[in-house]
């Protein structure tokens, strides 16, 4: 499912060659093949809400998030001396039937938007003041808006490149391929990260990381 997104990468001032690599492991894997990953535990600023992306809760749940993030930036450098990269908006997907969510029938679809709140030096107080500030000029927050953890563990995963209508022969592929093929089983919501602003960048070179949450079958 295709949300707004903004320009991505990595929060914090990052230059341990150990950790771009794992970076680069949860955000950019390969094009041509379903991956395994271990997810490690994450925390993030969510929103939780049901039905499509083009609905008013789900862009203010949206602009929530990034009035959240936006004054990190600012912070990082005129306070801390750090640079901040603002990472990539996330979402997790699902639906009550199945088939509802494999088919796309986006006003059925259950979401959490979501964007990482990670670097060590980001606090807890550091977001409920930027919750109160933004209040100030856009009112009440939805009510699920919250910092949560977030533990996927062991994923499969593969950068899909292409409108979101493309992501169907993808996501069966995987559930009636690669999963049985290793054994696997579900073991969580569907899970896409949104490399590039679909503002800026055409249909066909945006950028999703699509990811499963697995399990061993057995």
């Amino acid at each position: 499912m295709r949300a707004p997104g903004r320009d991505a990468v990595n929060g914090g001032n990052v230059k341990d060659e150990d950790l771009r690599a794992r970076l680069k492991e949860l955000y950019l894997p390969p094009v041509t093949d379903f991956v395994l990953v271990d997810v490690p535990e994450m925390r993030f600023v969510m929103v939780d809400g049901r039905g499509g992306p083009d609905s008013p809760a789900f862009a203010d749940a949206i602009k929530w998030l990034y009035a959240v993030i936006d004054p990190m930036k600012p912070f990082a450098r005129e306070q801390m001396g750090k640079h901040f990269v603002e990472p990539p908006l996330e979402g997790l997907w699902w639906a009550d039937d199945i088939q509802d969510f494999m088919h796309g029938n986006r006003d059925k679809l259950n979401w959490r938007m979501m964007i990482v709140f990670e670097p060590g030096w980001l606090t807890a107080a550091m977001f409920e003041d930027a919750v109160d500030k933004a209040k100030a000029s856009m009112g009440e927050p939805p009510s699920s808006l919250r910092l949560e953890s977030l533990h996927e563990g062991l994923c499969a995963q593969i950068m899909h490149v292409g409108p979101n209508s493309g992501e169907v022969p993808t996501l069966a592929r995987l559930h009636s391929k690669f999963l049985p093929a290793h054994d696997l089983a579900p073991n969580g919501n569907h899970h896409e990260i949104y490399l590039d602003d679909p503002k800026r960048v055409a249909p066909g070179k945006l950028r999703t990381v699509l990811r499963q949450p697995v399990r061993p079958s057995g």
